[in-house]
């Protein structure tokens, strides 16, 4: 009796320690998001400004928080810890937050809250369960904006195989086309390869979602494939694309440019190229699934 009355003790300890701590998580992460509320503006902008700019960090963020559902889901049974050294990351990061509002570069600010939720893990979640969810939370770093000063070579060379690659394509479907440069002069009128049609925001969701699809694949030929496979297939995308727009030109003279058609063939760029990535991506189904399927 002595016995049960010390375990019915313990567990409603238990309880009342997990509660606590679930109402700490909540007060803590609530004031989190008020302060990095302009932060996440800021990002929101950015990611909706068009479908040529960092218009894929949106479905990673939404990706990104499925995959570290499903992870925490398969460790339910293991409970939370605390780990100490969280601090060790989220004390320098809300520092980096105090110094990006000095300089507002709200890049900084980004990294920070990135590495905030790392350190807020250790705290609340513990060692195990952060690695199983690092790799996911890490990948965050991809939804965010690349300054231009950084990707302007690669802007110029994807520029360049764009318009290379599509004179050649134009010629040896007879059509007459001259290039300088990254312009496409032909019948309809002079198209330029500008930084928008380089085609640097499929290559980025593309590298990004091949990485995050290969972490999670289990067939290692099948990650390789991705990897290798994700740049050529986001240029060459790219390309179909800037060679429709070449032709409608042709065709249509300038003026369709003008029209829904160059928006929708960005878009289309990221429905072609990524919806592959996942195909490719997807774990086979083995012998035994199928058998447990048919049970």
């Amino acid at each position: 009796m002595n016995n049960l009355i010390v375990d019915n003790k313990c567990l409603k300890k238990d309880n009342y320690i997990k509660i606590q701590s679930q109402w700490l998580l909540g007060i803590i992460g609530v004031l989190l998001l008020i302060l990095y509320m302009p932060t996440l503006l800021w990002l929101w902008s950015r990611w909706t400004m068009s479908v040529w700019q960092n218009g894929h960090g949106i479905l990673v963020f939404a990706l990104v928080i499925y995959l570290i559902y499903r992870e925490l889901q398969k460790l339910n049974d293991i409970p939370s810890s605390s780990n100490p050294w969280g601090f060790i990351i989220l004390i320098p990061s809300l520092l980096l937050y105090m110094l990006d509002t000095g300089i507002n570069t709200q890049l900084l600010s980004s990294f920070a809250m990135i590495s905030s939720f790392v350190g807020l893990s250790l705290l609340f979640l513990g060692v195990l369960k952060t690695k199983a969810i690092l790799f996911p939370l890490l990948t965050m770093v991809l939804t965010l904006p690349i300054p231009l000063v950084f990707t302007e070579a690669i802007h110029l060379l994807l520029r360049h195989i764009a318009t290379k690659s599509v004179a050649y394509i134009l010629s040896e479907m007879g059509i007459p086309v001259f290039t300088s440069g990254t312009l496409l002069e032909i019948e309809g009128g002079s198209l330029m390869v500008a930084d928008a049609c380089s085609g640097f925001a499929t290559l980025y969701a593309a590298i990004t979602i091949a990485i995050l699809t290969a972490y999670f694949c289990t067939s290692t030929a099948r990650r390789i494939i991705l990897l290798l496979i994700a740049a050529p297939l986001a240029i060459g995308v790219n390309i179909i694309r800037v060679l429709v727009l070449a032709l409608l030109v042709n065709y249509y003279g300038l003026n369709i440019l003008a029209t829904s058609a160059h928006e929708l063939s960005g878009l289309l760029t990221f429905m072609v190229a990524l919806p592959i990535l996942f195909i490719i991506g997807k774990n086979p189904v083995t012998h035994e699934i199928r058998i447990e399927k048919n049970l």
